[in-house]
């Protein structure tokens, strides 16, 4: 089984190998048929396709791996860029991993990677932390969790939600240095960098952009830690919870990178002991 970079977006950027070996298998497992049908069609290429996405059930894979399984060869595609990356086939893969098929990536396209390597972060350590959640103040806790990782962040984001995103970034991560990546590999491709603060103000203002949207923000500098204001939220937001104040200081003392003695003395101080 192939695992394929398609661009559909831009068709110049898939690679000669990518070309090769859709048309050589036997089937091509699509996010949507309609879509990658753009892609073949622009090239000639006639393999037979079906579809296989995130609300495919487990016989669609079972009859894919079946057929890898009898000596047939399947690609499997996405909508644009790598499959797997924020993109339908996990479980795919990993069942066919499981009953020992082999699975051969083909490398082409990838918003993620493009955005990073053009952005002018830090490459050496960075993660990937796909799409954050849509309300804010699961997009907030999510921001939390990462705020003391010692690496570039790398998300994606839905252009609508843009603004009030990078502006939740800004207020629980720190005015760092970020970039948004705006339709990577395509042809409107733009890249705009300032500081989280400024971005989400400058959004704000203009509105939230058209696209497929990647967000790189540059890692924590060796210093840099909540504000009071940010930290007093996330405890009360934790006692609120539930937690206990020992609880609530463990738990964001490891969020931020603080030392847990200052964490647990705000926290007894915020809950009246």
């Amino acid at each position: 089984m192939y695992i394929v970079a398609t661009p559909i977006g831009n068709l110049r950027d898939i690679t000669l190998r990518a070309l090769d070996v859709l048309k050589a298998v036997d089937v091509i497992a699509c996010e949507d048929t309609r879509t990658s049908r753009t892609l073949l069609s622009h090239y000639g290429i006639n393999t037979a396709t079906v579809p296989y996405h995130d609300h495919s059930d487990s016989r669609r894979r079972d009859g894919l791996l079946d057929r890898v399984a009898a000596g047939e060869a399947v690609a499997l595609v996405s909508d644009a860029g790598t499959p797997l990356i924020s993109d339908p086939g996990f479980k795919l893969v990993r069942e066919a991993r499981e009953k020992g098929l082999r699975v051969e990536p083909v490398p082409g396209p990838s918003s993620v990677l493009a955005a990073l390597c053009a952005a002018g972060a830090p490459t050496d350590r960075f993660l990937f932390a796909g799409f954050s959640p849509t309300k804010t103040k699961a997009r907030k806790d999510t921001f939390a969790e990462l705020r003391a990782t010692r690496a570039t962040l790398v998300f994606m984001e839905s252009a609508k939600r843009l603004p009030g995103a990078l502006a939740d970034m800004a207020e629980v991560l720190g005015d760092r240095r970020a970039v948004v990546a705006r339709e990577i590999t395509k042809l409107h491709e733009t890249f705009r960098a300032g500081t989280l603060g400024e971005l989400a103000a400058a959004y704000a203002a203009e509105g939230p952009p058209r696209g497929e949207v990647v967000i790189v923000v540059d890692p924590p500098g060796e210093d840099e830690g909540p504000s009071e204001e940010t930290l007093d939220a996330m405890l009360r937001d934790a006692l609120a919870s539930g937690d206990s104040t020992r609880d609530a200081a463990d738990r964001i003392a490891a969020e931020t990178g603080l030392p847990r003695r200052t964490v647990y003395q705000r926290a007894l101080a915020l809950s009246g002991r």
